[in-house]
C-alpha cells in the first residue's frame, strides 16, 4: 500500500518492488476521485488517456527505474503547455489547445513522467493567495476555510494531498514559494534563464520562472535538472554557471529586527526564529543585515512599470475580451496603462541603484534566510481585501527574480492553529545546486514532515550529500580578503569562502612597505606567544589555482599555513628579510583591524 505522499523515493522502490506505472497511474485515479478539493484542476488528464501513457511507457522503457523519471506521475500549472490538454491560464475565453508541449513537460516526458492533469491557478498567473480563478479556489491541505497560496496553488495542493509526485508552477513575485510554505512543501525556484519557458503563457516574461513543487528538496532538485538547459528558442534562456558557496561556515542574513514584519501572525514569527536557531545548530553563522534595499526592490514589482509587463503578455486579449477577466487580475493588468517608457526606465534605474546598495549587505552574507510568507489568511479575508491581503504575502519573495537570485522554499514547522509556515533560502545568481544542501540539511533538522503528512520522515535516498568540487583551499590574510582590493581574484575565476578563522599563535603580522596595494606580510615565529591572526579560507578551481600562484610577487609565496585548530592548509607567508624594518601589526588581530585603523585616522 502506498503512502499519502508519493515522493520520488517511494515510488521507486514500490516500482522495485514490482509496483508497475499502470498500477500507479490507477491508485492516481482513485486519489483524484476520493479528493475533496474540488478546485485543484482545471483539466484533468482523463483516465483513459493516463492509462494509455502508462502503457507506452512501459512498452519504451520496460525495465522498472530505467529512466529519471520512470513513471512518476505529475501535474502541470496551467499556463505551461502540456499537448493533448488545453492551456486556460485560467481563463475559459483564452483557451486553446498547444500544439506540442513546453520545453519542460517534454523533456520531464522523455524521462519517463506521466501528467495527470492541469491545475488551477490565480488566473494569468497575477497573484499570490489562489482565489483568483472562476474554477474556484484551491484550498490549503490543513484547513479548507484557508487559502492554498498562488498563483500555483492547485500544483502545489495536488501534491501535498499526495496527487502527484511533483508538479509544476511558475514564479515572477513568489507563486512557487508561498503555496509550498502552505501546504508543507518544498518549493524549488531556479536563477531566471536557468529553466527555459518556452510554452509557457507569461506573466513578466523578463523575470518568470518555472518551478517545482515536491516532498523534499532532494526530489525537487533532480527533477529541476531534468528540465534545466539552454533553450535558443527562448530569448531569456542562458547557459548556467554554477556558482558555489562556503561549505562549512555559512554566513547566513537574517532580518533585523525592525525589519520582521507578520501583520500579528506570532506563530509565523516564532517558526522562523526557531528556523534560524536550526540554522545556528547546522553550523551557520547568522549575520544580522539591512534588509530595505531588497524590500524596496519587493514594492516595484507590482507597484512600479514591471506591472507592464503583465500588460504586454494579453494585451491584445485584453482589448477584445476584458469581461473575461477575474476583476482584480484586470484592475492589476489595467493599472499598466498609468506606466509609459520613460517610467519602464526609470523603474530600470530605480531597480540598478538598490542592486549597487545590496552589494555591500553581499559582503556580510553568502545567503539569505528569510520568511516564505509572513502571515496567512482565510478565503474570506482574502476576498474581502483582495490586493492589500495579497500584497502581504510579497514582502519577502518579490524581489528575488528581480535581482536574478536562486531560491529555495523549506517547510518549517506548524504553528498553534495546526497551519504551517516556512522560510526560504535565497543565494546569488546560479547558486541552484550549492544551496540544497543546506536547504535538504535544515528541512530535515525542523521535522515538519512532507505536504499533509505531518508525520512523514524524510527518505535517506533523497538526501542531498554536500557539492564535492574538487576546489583547492587556500589561506588569504591581506588584500585578498572579502572587500579588499584584490579579493577579485579570487571570485573572478569562481572561488569562494569557505570560512573565517584564526592562524596558530606562533605568526607575526607586518606592513610590508610600498606595495600597491597595500599587503601584509605574514610570518611563522616558532616560540611567539601571540592570539593567532585572522584569515579566510577560500577554495578556488585547480587551473585557477595555479595561475593565481604563479602571479604572486615576492617576497610573497604560498606555503603552509597552521590554523587555530592544528590543520595545515596552503597560504600566504613572507620571506623574512622584507619585515626586517617593517610595521608590525599583529597587535591588532588581522589586516583589516589594521586597515580600519587607517582609514580611522
Amino acid at each position: 500500500m502506498l503512502p499519502t505522499i508519493l515522493d520520488l523515493s517511494t515510488v521507486r522502490a514500490a516500482y522495485q518492488s514490482g509496483l508497475t506505472p499502470l498500477d500507479l497511474v490507477e491508485e492516481v485515479i482513485k486519489r483524484r476521485a476520493a479528493s475533496r478539493d474540488p478546485a485543484i484542476f482545471i483539466t484533468a488528464t482523463p483516465e483513459e488517456d493516463l492509462r494509455s501513457a502508462a502503457r507506452d511507457l512501459m512498452a519504451r522503457a520496460p525495465e522498472p527505474n530505467s529512466l529519471a523519471l520512470w513513471g512518476i506521475p505529475f501535474a502541470v500549472k496551467d499556463n505551461i503547455d502540456a499537448a493533448g490538454l488545453p492551456t486556460t491560464a485560467a481563463c475559459p475565453a483564452f483557451a486553446y489547445e498547444p500544439a506540442a508541449d513546453s520545453t519542460v513537460v517534454q523533456r520531464l516526458k522523455a524521462a519517463g513522467a506521466i501528467v495527470i492533469g492541469k491545475t488551477n491557478l490565480d488566473q494569468f498567473a497575477t497573484g499570490l493567495n489562489g482565489t483568483r480563478s472562476p474554477h474556484g479556489a484551491p484550498r490549503s491541505v490543513f484547513d479548507p476555510a484557508y487559502v492554498s497560496g498562488g498563483s500555483s496553488s492547485g500544483s502545489a495542493v495536488a501534491v501535498a494531498s499526495g496527487l502527484a509526485t511533483f508538479a509544476l508552477g511558475t514564479d515572477t513575485a513568489g507563486s512557487g514559494r508561498v503555496p509550498a510554505a502552505f501546504n508543507n512543501l518544498v518549493g524549488i525556484k531556479p536563477t531566471p534563464g536557468l529553466v527555459p519557458n518556452v510554452g509557457v503563457v507569461p506573466a513578466c516574461r523578463s523575470v518568470d520562472v518555472v518551478t517545482v513543487f515536491a516532498a523534499t528538496v532532494g526530489d525537487g532538485v533532480a527533477i529541476r535538472k531534468v528540465m534545466e538547459g539552454y533553450d535558443a528558442t527562448d530569448p531569456f534562456s542562458r547557459h548556467a554557471v554554477p556558482a558555489a558557496l562556503p561549505a562549512t561556515g555559512l554566513r547566513i542574513g537574517v532580518l533585523e529586527s525592525t525589519e520582521r514584519e507578520f501583520f500579528g501572525n506570532g506563530d509565523i514569527e516564532a517558526l522562523y526564529g526557531t528556523a534560524i536557531e536550526c540554522a545556528k545548530s547546522l553550523g551557520a553563522t547568522i549575520v544580522p543585515f539591512d534588509y530595505a534595499p531588497f524590500r524596496q526592490a519587493a514594492e516595484l514589482l507590482y507597484n512600479g512599470p514591471w506591472v507592464a509587463e503583465r500588460l504586454a503578455a494579453v494585451k491584445d486579449f485584453l482589448t477584445s475580451n476584458a469581461d473575461d477577466f477575474d476583476p482584480t487580475v484586470r484592475t492589476i493588468i489595467e493599472g499598466a496603462k498609468a506606466y509609459d517608457a520613460v517610467a519602464a526606465f526609470e523603474g530600470k534605474y530605480k531597480l540598478e541603484a538598490l542592486r549597487q546598495k545590496t552589494k555591500a549587505e553581499w559582503t556580510k552574507v553568502d545567503i539569505l534566510l528569510l520568511p516564505t510568507a509572513p502571515t496567512t489568511y482565510t478565503v474570506e479575508e482574502m476576498l474581502a481585501d483582495p490586493i492589500v491581503k495579497n500584497g502581504h504575502f510579497g514582502r519577502y519573495t518579490n524581489f528575488v527574480n528581480l535581482y536574478d537570485y536562486a531560491a529555495i522554499a523549506i517547510p518549517a514547522g506548524f504553528g498553534h492553529n495546526g497551519l504551517p509556515g516556512g522560510v526560504t533560502l535565497i543565494g546569488p545568481t546560479f547558486t541552484d545546486d550549492a544551496l540544497a544542501p543546506f536547504a535538504d540539511a535544515m528541512h530535515r533538522a525542523l521535522g515538519a514532515g512532507m505536504g499533509k503528512d505531518k508525520k512523514a520522515s524524510l527518505p535517506e535516498e533523497s538526501r542531498v550529500a554536500p557539492l564535492d568540487d574538487g576546489f583547492v583551499p587556500i589561506a588569504v590574510v591581506g588584500a585578498h580578503l572579502t572587500g579588499m582590493p584584490l579579493n577579485h581574484e579570487l571570485t573572478g575565476p569562481g572561488g569562494y569562502r569557505l570560512k573565517t578563522c584564526r592562524t596558530a599563535g606562533d605568526y607575526r603580522l607586518f606592513v610590508l612597505p610600498n606595495t600597491v596595494p597595500p599587503k601584509p606580510g605574514l610570518i611563522r615565529e616558532p616560540g611567539f606567544a601571540g592570539n593567532g591572526l585572522e584569515v579566510e579560507v577560500w577554495a578556488l578551481p585547480p587551473a585557477a589555482f595555479g595561475n593565481f600562484v604563479q602571479k604572486i610577487p615576492g617576497p610573497l609565496g604560498i606555503g603552509k599555513v597552521t590554523l587555530e585548530d592544528g590543520s595545515s592548509i596552503s597560504g600566504f607567508l613572507c620571506e623574512a628579510y622584507a619585515v626586517a624594518d617593517a610595521e608590525e601589526v599583529t597587535a591588532l588581530g588581522g589586516w583589516r583591524a589594521y586597515v580600519g585603523t587607517q582609514m580611522a585616522s
